[in-house]
């Protein structure tokens, strides 16, 4: 077995490093079962039953890099599966030290030359799985791909076209720098101009209020609860594409994040007192976004708890 190469510090942050490093993660490859996934014709494959997983693989293609429609086929996933057998994790017992970080196990690989999306890979270990993703990272569907779900995450549902055209140059001309993706979204006039859609998670609309009421500890399981009760469980995703970032998915949930506000609002005034003031948090919190409306309702409201619910429920603050 020859164990993972430590990563090297880099001043930028590029794509492609990235998504090498997300997927050696032994996180990556417990959840998505490549930590199992053997070569049928592998030494591990021939004398065992236990042979290939494809979810890795598959994931990568359809969410990780390229995205769905982007042209590949069931045959590059096949090829692609073979191509990370032996991306593996190594075993905790007896080895306290270095057990569960990731491992390349020769004896599980697919032995031989893949083909994937027309381009040929020879059998050269780990390298083979490298290079494979090294190419997807640069592939112009996964600038295409990256920029959109960069765009829908911080600006709408249905991001302008234009936007998300100018991300995916950025993507290609920087060798998928991040770093310089951020900065063509935070100066794109786009990012700006359109109306904030972008309704908040659950976990993020949590958040918002805890930093509005200046509290830095609140009651882990409390919030545990309420992201459970709101349809976000931490780190429990319904499926490997993660929790939905489009409205339609949270929407149906706001009258129960009237429940979880309420009880919010009765916990801050208890632990702030006096000092907290929801009127000056309007301020605070939501400075010009807030609305005439919505001023007006905190102030009209008939006990501070009711006021610092309504700021929390108010729909520039559920918004991004």
């Amino acid at each position: 077995m020859q164990p993972a190469e430590p990563a090297a510090e880099i001043e930028v942050l590029i794509f492609a490093d990235m998504l090498v490093a997300a997927e050696s993660h032994p996180a990556m490859l417990f959840y998505l079962d490549n930590s199992a996934s053997i070569g049928p014709n592998s030494v591990a494959g021939i004398n065992r039953s236990r042979g290939l997983n494809e979810n890795l693989a598959r994931e990568i293609l359809e969410l990780h890099t390229l995205g769905v429609r982007s042209g590949y086929t069931q045959d590059d996933v096949l090829h692609f599966a073979y191509v990370i057998t032996g991306w593996t994790i190594i075993p905790i017992q007896g080895n306290p030290e270095h057990g569960s970080e990731f491992v390349f196990n020769p004896r599980m690989h697919e032995p031989g030359a893949q083909q994937i999306i027309g381009k040929s890979y020879p059998d050269t270990g780990i390298g083979q799985g490298r290079a494979v993703l090294a190419d997807l990272a640069r592939h112009p569907a996964t600038a295409d791909h990256i920029a959109a779900k960069l765009a829908r995450h911080f600006v709408a549902d249905e991001p302008p076209p234009s936007l998300v055209a100018r991300l995916a140059k950025t993507f290609r001309d920087t060798d998928g720098d991040l770093k310089e993706m951020a900065k063509t979204l935070i100066a794109a006039p786009e990012a700006w101009n359109e109306t904030r859609s972008k309704l908040k998670r659950p976990g993020e609309w949590r958040i918002a209020g805890f930093r509005a009421v200046g509290r830095d500890q609140p009651d882990t399981q409390r919030v545990l609860r309420s992201l459970g009760l709101l349809g976000e469980p931490l780190w429990r995703p319904p499926a490997p594409q993660g929790f939905p970032d489009r409205e339609a998915a949270w929407v149906d949930g706001l009258a129960m994040r009237l429940d979880v506000a309420n009880t919010f609002a009765l916990q801050a005034l208890e632990r702030a007192g006096e000092q907290l003031d929801p009127n000056a948090l309007v301020d605070d919190a939501l400075g010009p976004l807030a609305s005439t409306e919505t001023r007006q309702a905190v102030a009209r409201a008939e006990s501070r708890a009711q006021a610092l619910a309504l700021l929390v429920m108010s729909p520039e603050f559920q918004r991004r």
